[in-house]
């Protein structure tokens, strides 16, 4: 019977290192976040007072309301563009993504090794080499100033993200099921919709997400397609703010930031399972 082999005298000293690392990270990611929460209902007074508190001492609300007041900055607009193009960009890009990847995955055509090259080959360009062409393209086709506008801008990166992640995903599923999907008399888009679909459903969540937080979080487009504040969203909206409105609230900043950071978190929490559960089966069967 073998002996239980003991401790060796360096392993709870590595442990204790590990767990202290892990904490110092979670500190330092953290703690900007709780700052921007902790300046938020922090009154500008007390912002520029040379008594540092890490917990605000009278906290209020007053920096929110601010935002939302009649003649400061129309944050609800820019909001409301934000929600917008993150769905309007979300749902078209989990459809296309959805109908490329199956017949990518699914049929044999011409050119199909061509069209995925030049689909990754669209993802080796930085942004800003695309963005004059696309401008020049956009302002001929009357779209700059418009949700349609920035929602295609959006989509022309993050379809062929979609379109790989989705692929892999499908591979994952058995070509038979839809072998017995045909043989039943089923068409392509019915086999699409009733047997991949209701199995690739945490990838098309995962895509969706990806897609929606990429708009929402995307500067360059919306500051250099939107010049006017009833279409800028939230990231252009808040850089221009920061210079006129609030140049000097810094109170006011941190509840921009504040309600421009709720909608995706939320977003996130409510689909964070599909998430973990696309990501890892892609991960396990592609």
């Amino acid at each position: 019977m073998r002996r239980k082999r003991g401790r060796v005298w360096y392993e709870v000293p590595l442990s204790v290192a590990k767990y202290l690392g892990l904490a110092l990270g979670l500190v330092w990611t953290l703690f900007p976040m709780y700052w921007m929460l902790a300046g938020s209902v922090t009154s500008n007074f007390q912002i520029f007072d040379y008594n540092f508190t890490l917990w605000p001492q009278s906290p209020t609300f007053a920096n929110y309301t601010f935002l939302f007041e009649p003649g400061s900055l129309p944050l609800g607009t820019y909001l409301r563009n934000s929600i917008i193009t993150g769905l309007g960009t979300a749902i078209v890009t989990t459809a296309v993504s959805l109908l490329a990847a199956y017949s990518l995955s699914r049929y044999r055509f011409r050119f199909k090794n061509s069209l995925q090259l030049g689909l990754l080959a669209a993802q080796m360009f930085p942004l800003v080499v695309l963005l004059v062409p696309l401008y020049l393209v956009f302002a001929t086709a009357h779209l700059l100033n418009s949700n349609v506008g920035l929602i295609l801008a959006f989509c022309s990166f993050a379809v062929p993200i979609g379109v790989f992640f989705m692929k892999g995903f499908i591979d994952s599923i058995p070509v038979a099921l839809d072998e017995s999907a045909w043989l039943d008399g089923c068409g392509g888009l019915r086999t699409l919709w009733h047997i991949v679909l209701p199995l690739a459903w945490p990838g098309v969540i995962a895509v969706g997400i990806f897609a929606f937080l990429g708009a929402w979080n995307d500067l360059l487009f919306p500051l250099v397609m939107v010049s006017q504040d009833q279409a800028r969203t939230l990231p252009p909206g808040l850089a221009v703010s920061i210079q006129v409105e609030l140049r000097n609230n810094f109170g006011g900043m941190m509840a921009a930031c504040v309600v421009a950071s709720v909608p995706p978190i939320i977003a996130l929490m409510a689909v964070q399972r599909y998430i973990v559960g696309g990501l890892a089966s892609g991960a396990l069967k592609g």
